[in-house]
């Protein structure tokens, strides 16, 4: 991280980003030019080796980019499906091998075949009209199950926008510091993974003596199998902005940017329309319902990078840095976004918080399991009869969800990747051993994250997920630490070299690689693939012996 960076970067404040006008730059021909990158880093005062640092990091910005008309996912739900290569046969009947480009998670996991074609996503049975797609440009609508078992928070009915923003005006009646403790009374925690404290988050941020302090959504979704914040965007979003703006009215922020990944452009158009309509609302802006308070927001389109769903390289990101992992301290909740205090949570934390002010923190304490309060949406790939959204009570059983809410698997599956490439690799045999919250996960070896599933069929070789786990990460790098960027490498080569050429791998070195890349790396990139790849060695030992020495 450079504080002057940052500083020339927060210059023009939000309505001219460095990161958003790179992005713009690369739109005509899916590359930027040169030239133009040093042009606009003159503008900000920053050196060109910058600007064309960050624009070569990205999947839809860098130069392998240039002349792609379609993408097909690659993420691991498709993946397991294998349904992909049908996908790119018949994109490949209609564009030129160097116009197909891939995507690492569409959000499409409920019925996999996704690619991404005219800026839309499509799924499912849409390949097989992909010549009238390619003609059209239009905002595809998708559908899939939700439910709820236990409390709807999050899949509570929207009414409209005056009677949800009763929420809103009721809020700015009361003070930030009597909101601030019933989100601590609710003991949320953050529902991105790393479960922690939102309150203990708000309340450094607000005591930060800094008058300029942000509200940061981190919408950059990127976990293979996770759609629950699409879900959110898309199906509920004003849960999402108001929770923004309730969290900006607690720690004293007058600007919230909700910075979505780009593989999502349905959920981008849907946050924009809605936005416009609170500012017509009179909602947003100055002074809002005469209460003194300012707010406004800033959507940023995100350019393909997984490791922006690590708070401070997205943060890095939204100034037009490379967005590598800062270290930490200090805390972004104290230098944070050009340098100042800033309030980082994901989309699902974010929206629960109208509830909890209109509800109450005890209520929402009320609901769960011991630290694991409230709920947890959950996604559900392809592989069950009814895949689909589902909110739960923390402390449901796993197997509840599995069996009762999701019908249970159209196919044998043998193992479940449960929260994304970090989370833990949940064989068959312990389904009925996990409830739906923080603690029952980590008791057992696994880790709960963003709650997506997804299902390893019993005909798939864990041997060749573990290679798509290490050449995931080694792609996804960004690139700062050792660790990470060296041993995921090492990690792809020795399985490829073990499934292709009968190298045995020794068992040691690998445990060593594993060890290193635990401890060693700056973030859970890195330090967290180890997880699946051990629960596997554990779990599947035998299946896998033969590729061990």
């Amino acid at each position: 991280m450079s504080k002057n960076l940052s500083e020339l970067s927060g210059r023009k404040g939000l309505q001219e980003n460095l990161f958003e006008e790179i992005g713009i730059l690369a739109r005509k021909n899916g590359t930027a030019d040169p030239a133009d990158l040093e042009k606009l880093a003159d503008a900000f005062l920053v050196g060109k080796a910058n600007t064309y640092g960050s624009a070569s990091f990205y999947d839809f910005t860098r130069a392998e980019n240039k002349g792609k008309k379609v993408y097909v996912c690659d993420g691991s739900a498709c993946m397991t499906a294998g349904t992909q290569d049908h996908v790119k046969s018949k994109l490949l009947e209609h564009y030129d091998a160097s116009e197909v480009g891939s995507m690492y998670c569409l959000g499409r996991c409920h019925e996999n075949s996704a690619f991404h074609a005219n800026g839309y996503n499509y799924s499912g049975k849409d390949i097989e009209n992909i010549a009238a797609i390619k003609s059209e440009q239009k905002r595809n609508i998708d559908t899939y199950n939700t439910a709820h078992y236990g409390t709807p928070v999050l899949m509570e009915p929207f009414s409209s926008i005056d009677e949800f923003y009763k929420i809103w005006s009721n809020a700015l009646q009361n003070s930030p510091e009597g909101l601030l403790e019933e989100i601590k009374k609710s003991g949320i925690r953050g529902r991105g993974g790393a479960g922690f404290p939102m309150g203990i988050k708000l309340e450094t941020c607000k005591n930060t003596e800094i008058k300029t302090k942000f509200v940061v959504c981190n919408a950059d979704e990127g976990d293979p199998g996770a759609y629950s914040d699409r879900f959110l965007m898309e199906q509920r979003p004003h849960s999402l902005l108001l929770g923004m703006m309730i969290t900006g009215y607690i720690i004293g922020a007058n600007w919230g940017v909700v910075y979505i990944r780009g593989e999502y452009p349905e959920s981008i158009d849907v946050i924009e329309d809605e936005i416009r309509n609170l500012h017509q609302a009179g909602f947003l802006g100055q002074n809002i319902l005469g209460s003194g308070f300012d707010f406004h927001f800033k959507v940023i389109r995100a350019m393909g990078a997984y490791i922006c769903g690590e708070e401070t390289a997205l943060l890095n990101s939204i100034e037009g840095q490379r967005p590598e992992v800062r270290v930490r301290p200090p805390f972004p909740a104290q230098m944070g976004l050009f340098n100042k205090p800033t309030v980082v949570n994901n989309v699902e934390t974010l929206a629960s918080v109208p509830w909890i002010v209109r509800e109450g923190g005890e209520k929402y304490a009320a609901i769960g399991k011991g630290r694991s309060t409230g709920t947890k949406l959950i996604s559900l790939d392809g592989f069950f009869n009814k895949p689909g959204i589902y909110e739960a009570d923390m402390g449901t059983p796993l197997s509840y969800v599995i069996h009762t809410l999701g019908g249970g698997f159209n196919s044998d599956i043998k193992a479940l990747h449960i929260g994304g490439p970090l989370g833990g690799l949940v064989p068959e045999s312990k389904i009925n051993d996990l409830t739906i919250d923080f603690e029952s996960f980590q008791q057992h070896g696994f880790l709960l994250g963003h709650a997506s599933v997804v299902c390893i069929p019993e005909k798939y070789p864990i041997a060749k997920y573990i290679e798509h786990l290490f050449e995931f990460t080694a792609h996804e790098s960004c690139g700062k630490c050792f660790p990470c960027r060296l041993g995921s490498t090492r990690g792809k080569e020795m399985f490829k070299k073990a499934i292709n050429e009968g190298y045995k791998i020794d068992r040691e070195l690998l445990d060593d690689l594993l060890n290193t890349m635990e401890i060693g790396s700056l973030c859970a990139l890195g330090g967290g693939l180890p997880l699946p790849i051990k629960n596997a060695l554990v779990y599947f030992h035998e299946e896998l012996a033969e590729y061990l020495a």
